[in-house]
């Protein structure tokens, strides 16, 4: 809890039995009043593992993508009372140990929305970040900072923080379930005026963090642009909401 806020961890799991337990290990228990997994049909001993380290566990009986599992990690978050949501990859690929500054600067009214940069004044590639990774990275933020008028250091980290404000307000159902729910939903915190802060995060590439192939990036890389295209024309009053 920070300042009288009940702080929730989500973690959304697939095949996340390797790394779990090195991220929970790191979660600062102090801060975090819930930590919750919700497990998209691994067929690992990811289920097994949280229940081990007693996570609340929460098991999708088929997959449901990438997106569906954040929709039912942060229904279930709220459904908890919590003020604070920290959404937290499993895979050990950023740092759990970041939990508490994340929920800070949203529990100090500054920010509704935090991520967890992994390009803000310092080098993604030193992490291990494939290069063609970082590349699409840094076009993808140029434009879509473009088109939707933010200064934002990227746009595609897995590490976010929302207050409960913005998860009640914005739309996540209508949402894709795949990557690109992402970019949707903060494409959407920003339309909705809500404030967006970032926050320095060192990043580990490695062999059991989670990655997405070739073909689902690039599907990824067009959705990203789409979502930013309908921002712009959302600003230029084409439509009533991106």
């Amino acid at each position: 809890m920070i300042g009288g806020r009940r702080v929730a961890v989500v973690l959304p799991a697939f095949r996340a039995g390797k790394t779990l337990e090195r991220t929970v290990a790191e979660i600062p228990r102090d801060v975090a009043d819930d930590v919750l997994l919700v497990d998209d049909a691994s067929d690992d001993d990811t289920v097994e593992v949280a229940k081990r380290l007693g996570l609340r566990t929460f098991v999708h009986a088929r997959n449901l993508g990438y997106g569906g599992n954040q929709k039912t990690c942060y229904r279930e978050a709220l459904k908890l009372g919590a003020d604070i949501v920290v959404m937290l990859h499993p895979d050990y690929q950023y740092s759990p140990r970041l939990v508490g500054a994340m929920a800070s600067m949203v529990a100090s009214g500054h920010y509704d929305v935090v991520l967890g940069s992994r390009i803000l004044a310092q080098n993604a590639r030193d992490g291990g970040m494939p290069l063609y990774k970082y590349a699409a990275n840094r076009a993808l933020t140029f434009v879509q900072n473009g088109l939707m008028r933010q200064k934002l250091s990227e746009y595609h980290t897995g590490y976010r923080a929302f207050s409960r404000a913005a998860l009640e307000s914005l739309p996540l159902s209508e949402n894709s379930d795949d990557f690109v729910f992402d970019n949707q939903m903060l494409c959407q915190a920003i339309a909705a005026g809500f404030r967006v802060g970032e926050i320095s995060c060192p990043t580990r590439y490695f062999a059991e963090a989670s990655s997405i192939n070739f073909r689902r990036s690039v599907t990824y890389g067009f959705g990203v642009l789409r979502c930013a295209w309908k921002y712009s024309r959302f600003r230029r009053g084409a439509r009533k909401r991106p």
